[in-house]
């Protein structure tokens, strides 16, 4: 008897462990997926029945013929298809796999096929009404022991004489509940798992949604540079920002002051990601107003700076350039808050504009800023750039670096401020040679053309 239930406990175990391959691999398919976004009746009953009934007639044919009873898995198919299909998926499960566990014959045949099928049933109304007890894997074993004890309590019933069925009970016992119930208890943590998998990509999915809507939103709040905006023939702008990813935290501006002076923002919010985008609007619609608002720059900036301070319990801070052109004369007065030095293409040359920065905004409060100022004349280019451009790196991690940028815009002193962008774009793109973006990367060119009657 040892022996024989030895046989049977290795010869069930290989059968299950195909039927489990089987099961994760059709949960996982792209066919399931279909199905499960399908609402219909096919998707919560039919198809589960269908699928535990197939099992049960795979445990048939590789169950162990025990003096004329089919010792097998077959049970396990009509509880899965119970526990995801409901009452009526079991009992299609059962009916399946019963009917053909009858065509097999044998002496339990016609027990087999009641059993099998009030398991199917039993599943399905336990599920409807414990549905997280029945998927916590303590509770599917036991479950499952109860159900094949049940099983073979039916033989002893129905099968006569009584002694055949009880020797072959005593034969079977162990291993056909052991390992039905470890089955059931095993499939039900494969579904768990594709489940969570399942749940998990979904709610990826609609976080990379709502990200690329939030992309949108942050790009409709910058400035669209057309031919009605600025529409000033006394300047011409350009302007780029890519983030390094979905949504990022550096951003550009141009507004008019009043009629005659039109304001040039570039800045860079520490961090990335969707709390850097966030403070980035809290940014861009202070230095807005407040610049609007108050005529001495300075004191504009430490205004904004102070209310930036203020509720900022994420301790971010942003670097920002800020310049107001007088249209008509070319001065250029500006604040620059711990940004990166811009640079002036004056053909037949280009330099950095070198001068002491202040603080970086939102770092503390009443902190000063000191204005000062330069004047284009016609022709001149302003370029303005956040640190993703002069500290993008290679895949060796050189920094493609400040003297690099400058002969770049060297070269490109004819072109027009749009053209400038473009260049400077390729010239980083063929230095990084594909390299991963960890930065934003956020441009802008403006040049002057002098006053216009």
């Amino acid at each position: 008897m040892l022996t024989t239930m030895g046989g049977l406990f290795m010869k069930m175990t290989e059968t299950l462990a195909v039927l489990i391959v089987i099961a994760f691999l059709v949960s996982g398919s792209n066919l399931t997926t279909k199905l499960q976004r399908a609402e219909s009746r096919w998707r919560y009953e039919i198809l589960p029945g269908i699928l535990g009934g197939l099992f049960g007639i795979y445990g048939n044919l590789a169950g162990v013929d025990v003096n004329g009873a089919v010792v097998s898995v077959r049970d396990v198919g009509p509880m899965m298809a119970g526990i995801t299909g409901g009452p009526m998926g079991g009992i299609i499960a059962g009916a399946i796999a019963g009917g053909h566990r009858m065509f097999l014959g044998g002496i339990t045949a016609n027990a087999c096929i009641i059993a099998t099928c009030l398991i199917g049933l039993i599943c399905g109304l336990v599920s409807m009404r414990y549905r997280e007890r029945v998927v916590d894997p303590v509770h599917a074993f036991i479950l499952g022991g109860l159900l094949e004890i049940m099983h073979l309590c039916i033989v002893l019933v129905m099968v006569k004489p009584f002694e055949a069925a009880w020797e072959i009970v005593a034969q079977i016992f162990l291993p056909f509940v052991m390992i039905n119930a470890l089955g059931f208890t095993v499939l039900v943590l494969t579904m768990n798992t594709v489940n969570k998998q399942r749940k998990i990509e979904a709610e990826r999915s609609r976080l990379q949604s709502e990200l690329r809507v939030a992309a949108d939103i942050q790009q409709s709040l910058l400035p669209h540079l057309t031919e009605q905006f600025p529409g000033r023939k006394e300047i011409s702008v350009a302007a780029s920002m890519t983030a390094a990813k979905d949504v990022g935290g550096d951003f550009y501006d141009f507004f008019f002051v009043d009629d005659s002076h039109m304001a040039v923002v570039i800045a860079d919010v520490s961090g990335k990601g969707v709390p850097a985008s966030l403070f980035m609007v809290n940014a861009k619609t202070t230095l807005q107003n407040c610049v609007r608002d108050i005529p001495d720059l300075a004191e504009a900036i430490c205004k904004a700076n102070d209310s930036l301070c203020r509720n900022n319990e994420a301790e971010m801070f942003v670097t920002a350039w800020i310049g107001v052109l007088e249209l008509a004369t070319g001065k250029m007065r500006y604040v620059n808050a711990g940004h990166n030095p811009p640079v002036m293409i004056t053909p037949p040359a280009a330099e950095y504009i070198r001068a002491r920065s202040g603080l970086v905004l939102a770092a503390m409060e009443g902190v000063p800023y000191k204005e000062k100022q330069f004047e284009m004349k016609p022709g001149d280019r302003l370029f303005l750039y956040t640190d993703g451009v002069t500290e993008a790196i290679d895949k060796l991690e050189n920094q493609y670096g400040e003297d690099r940028l400058l002969d770049c815009l060297q070269a490109a002193q004819k072109q027009d401020c749009s053209s400038v962008l473009q260049r400077v774009t390729e010239d980083m793109e063929s230095f990084v040679k594909g390299a991963e973006a960890f930065d934003d990367v956020t441009m802008v060119c403006l040049e002057y053309r002098g006053p216009q009657e």
